[in-house]
């Protein structure tokens, strides 16, 4: 642990003197004469330090966070397979990777509002800022308005990681312009920026840190999956919470009894889950073979939901499963061994060569004489294998909107236009796999997403348009495979799993059935 004085967000007191309730570390009272807590007392905190004693190295552990959001605005990179191999690479124990990855995903799911506060802080427009300054000040306004770090030492090692990486110009820049930012609390720059502000949409949109356009949609898919819209707020602040990481023990061929040993609790939505304790996963034996595997329980639910399914004439010789778009592999998986339970042997397709052998090296741990791997385009297994398949799983690409509480920078990422551009494949996809399942065969169409335009809108074009498949009730299949019994996620046939209501990414799911 370094001399950074860090502190989670849910840790009290501070060594560095910033007890809970009174970032300025003094035992007298903020509070203004309307009873608003005032955040005045790091103004005096910081000053203390001469030049020649500031800090000018880079602390690992925001040295971490910093290159994180370097990776993901200049190389597109994605923060959760970005940040472990950044750990790894500083040597980081268990306590400053915490707070590396706390700061890194915090600083991104904040973006749009700490863009906000910061454009009120910097005398030009932030466009105009070198990409490296404004990420140093995005890592500096979270430690200093979302966590619990002493003003004085966040602005001391953000300025000294600015002066190690980026020079000594920019590191006076970023030092006043965090000191601006110390002039308010999180709460006082909300009802700055919002103290004119009317449209509902542009207020949640700053308060919880999503573009306005999700927002909307969000708030849109409410409605369409049959909950009040009143939900909004719920909705993006579980969007915002860290998720709890989810583990699944490949039945038949993994357990959790070491994970259990490692402080994990057993899951209350599914059968063989469980929620991790944290740490480095990878150090477990389990995981490191792959019979116990990180996955998010929504994620289990629907392939257990579909393996679940009585078909009404099995195949003789054991039944033929096909996951049309398995990459990277979790669900493929889950699926090959609960194929390998019930005797079935899986396809599992994908059609990038590189996350093929993703796939298969997630598939390694099931018996290979279980399932194979098929390279080629999703939209031609229809053709080239029709009527082939007992079950089928098509969990198309999407916008994944429900799984930004796991995907940090995906909601500054995505565009309205990538739905819609996304549409026609996603179609194409589902139509394919419907002329590859068997008559009697059912197919599970899944995305991570709630948005009526990638989920009900395209099972509607599909379907309305064929006479020889029907949708099953997908939310009682999701019942039939939790442990609650009673998941409340069916809506007119289709099942919408939330966030704020089941603790799972927002996971849809239709089941549709050819007709005999």
């Amino acid at each position: 642990m370094s001399e950074s004085g860090r502190r989670g967000p849910n840790n009290s007191g501070s060594r560095d003197g910033g007890g809970q309730g009174n970032r300025g570390g003094r035992g007298e009272s903020n509070r203004n004469a309307q009873g608003r807590e005032r955040n005045r007392g790091p103004q005096r905190g910081y000053s203390n330090n001469a030049p020649s004693q500031r800090t000018r190295r880079a602390d690992p552990a925001r040295l971490v966070a910093f290159e994180v959001l370097r990776a993901v605005a200049s190389e597109d990179a994605y923060a959760n397979l970005v940040l472990p191999a950044r750990i790894r690479e500083h040597r980081l124990d268990r306590r400053d990777a915490g707070f590396a990855t706390e700061l890194s995903y915090g600083a991104l799911r904040g973006q749009g509002t700490y863009d906000a506060i910061l454009a009120r802080c910097v005398d030009r427009p932030l466009e105009q800022l070198d990409p490296a300054i404004l990420d140093a000040l995005r890592i500096g306004a979270h430690q200093l308005l979302s966590m619990r770090v002493p003003a004085h030492a966040a602005l001391d090692q953000t300025v000294g990681l600015a002066r190690a990486v980026i020079g000594a110009g920019p590191s006076a820049l970023i030092n006043a312009v965090l000191r601006k930012v110390t002039a308010h609390s999180m709460a006082e720059w909300l009802d700055i920026l919002l103290e004119q502000e009317t449209d509902e949409t542009r207020i949640s949109s700053l308060r919880h840190a999503h573009p306005e356009w999700i927002v909307r949609a969000l708030r849109q898919s409410l409605v369409n999956h049959g909950r009040p819209k009143s939900e909004i707020e719920s909705l993006l602040e579980a969007d915002n919470a860290a998720p709890v990481v989810n583990l699944v023990a490949l039945p038949g061929l993994g357990d959790l009894d070491e994970a259990f040993e490692n402080g994990a609790t057993r899951g209350e939505l599914v059968e063989g889950s469980a929620l991790s304790a944290g740490g480095d996963l990878g150090r477990l034996e389990s995981v490191r073979r792959g019979t116990t595997r990180v996955q998010d329980v929504g994620s289990q639910l629907v392939a257990r939901a579909l393996a679940g399914i009585e078909l009404e004439a099995g195949a003789s010789g054991g039944e033929r499963w096909l996951d049309l778009c398995a990459g990277p592999g979790g669900k493929a998986a889950l699926l090959a061994a609960l194929a390998y339970r019930d005797g079935a042997t899986l396809v599992a397709n994908e059609p990038a060569p590189h996350r093929a052998k993703l796939v298969q090296q997630a598939l390694s741990a099931v018996p290979a004489e279980t399932w194979t791997v098929r390279t080629g385009d999703g939209r031609e297994v229809g053709v080239e294998q029709p009527g082939s398949f007992d079950r089928v799983l098509v969990d198309v690409p999407c916008s994944g909107l429900g799984a930004m509480r796991r995907r940090p920078e995906s909601r500054w990422r995505r565009t309205p236009k990538d739905i819609g551009d996304l549409g026609p494949l996603q179609r194409d996809l589902l139509k394919s796999a419907i002329d590859a399942v068997k008559p009697g065969g059912v197919v599970a169409y899944v995305t991570c997403s709630p948005h009526p335009a990638e989920t009900t809108a395209v099972v509607g074009d599909v379907v309305g348009k064929r006479d020889d498949v029907e949708l099953l009730d997908a939310g009682q299949a999701l019942d039939h495979v939790s442990l609650t019994g009673s998941l409340g996620a069916g809506h007119e046939l289709t099942a919408q799993l939330w966030p704020h209501v089941h603790q799972t990414d927002a996971m849809f799911m239709a089941i549709i059935r050819k007709k005999p």
